[in-house]
């Protein structure tokens, strides 16, 4: 496992390396063949929520979405790793109301919201937050949905064998191209199966959801629902402020998105973007330390982008606060190092 990384963040205070960050990252077209990497592109890793577009899939696909009258915000939401603020709890609380489906459904326990304000706001109103702040609370009222459409049990909507959830699995496993019993299962931190594999495969899928164009009529179009509504909503998706929420928003409406818990980060660029011409293009990082703060996969991934071409210098300065270079302040706010990049993506014949 820890040859499978190498190094792609350091961080230095004075002209002295204090810490370094390993990662490995696949970049894979919508054909399957595999552009760049860092470390192994073979690395068997859980997406956690960065597997979020894929479970929207068969919900959106047999028709849901539109029996119930979702807005591609409502859409871009189901699709969240929300920050908890009143506006995302407005949007699922919407969908709720069109489904007919409550709070009380949700199985993805609580947290105190992402968002630092409305967590001091709860904080200071003496409120304690429930399901619906949940950052999930998106996605488990799109399984709900899904369930309520088809009149299946809600009680049971997170176990493996409930129909929806097998059909979950077979829908990421198609579009990662990846044999359903080769997919290794866990349990998310909101309690849903979420899916481990291979980097490469994760990259594969985000290629395919972007340039669905070899994909039945109906698993293409389900793709473009998604994708455009995320792109156009990508404050729903994360939050204002926060990075796969930004990027989205200076990427104008290129590529997408989603971050997922322990260092993950996953993008899809659209088709004639890149060096691949006229197909989709997926990233797929993750950083071995878990990156807590998500500020070393937000400078790595602006790294990549870079040295892809896909990102332009205008782009670079809207992005700058996020990287790829910073400065590292301390409490006086003097500059006494930097966190910097130290990769270059591996490619073939190169």
């Amino acid at each position: 496992m820890i040859t499978s990384y190498k190094p792609v963040l350091e961080r230095t205070r004075g002209t002295t390396v204090e810490s370094l960050h390993y990662g490995a990252a696949a970049v894979v077209d919508s054909s399957g063949k595999l552009l760049a990497w860092i470390g192994n592109p073979q690395l068997v890793t859980y997406l956690r929520s960065a597997a979020k577009p894929f479970q929207a899939i068969p919900f959106v696909e047999q028709g849901g979405a539109r029996a119930f009258g979702l807005l591609p915000r409502e859409i871009s939401q189901i699709c969240a790793s929300h920050g908890g603020t009143d506006m995302h709890v407005d949007a699922v609380r919407g969908i709720q109301a069109k489904v007919g489906i409550e709070e009380s459904h949700l199985q993805c326990g609580s947290h105190p919201p992402l968002d630092r304000e409305t967590t001091e706001a709860l904080i200071a109103a003496g409120e304690k937050p429930t399901s619906i702040r949940h950052n999930c609370s998106g996605k488990h009222t799109g399984m709900l949905a899904q369930a309520k459409s088809r009149g299946l049990p809600l009680s049971n909507y997170l176990d493996l064998e409930h129909p929806i959830q097998k059909d979950i699995l077979a829908a990421f496993s198609e579009m990662c191209q990846i044999d359903p019993a080769e997919v290794k299962l866990g349990t998310d931190g909101c309690s849903a199966p979420n899916f481990a594999i291979p980097l490469y495969n994760a990259a594969l899928g985000f290629a395919r959801l972007t340039d669905p164009h070899e994909l039945h009529q109906k698993r293409a179009e389900a793709c473009q629902i998604i994708t455009s509504a995320m792109m156009g909503f990508p404050e729903m998706v994360s939050g204002y402020g926060r990075f796969d929420t930004r990027l989205m928003q200076v990427g104008r409406g290129k590529l997408v998105v989603k971050t997922g818990a322990e260092g993950y980060l996953a993008v899809g660029i659209l088709p004639n973007l890149t060096e691949a011409g006229p197909k989709g293009v997926g990233i797929a990082l993750k950083i071995s330390d878990g990156d807590k703060t998500e500020a070393v996969r937000a400078a790595v991934m602006i790294e990549i982008l870079r040295q892809l071409g896909i990102v332009d210098d205008k782009e670079m300065e809207e992005l700058a606060e996020f990287g790829p270079v910073n400065p590292i302040l301390n409490w006086r706010k003097l500059i006494v190092g930097e966190s910097r990049p130290v990769f270059n993506l591996e490619k073939e014949n190169v």
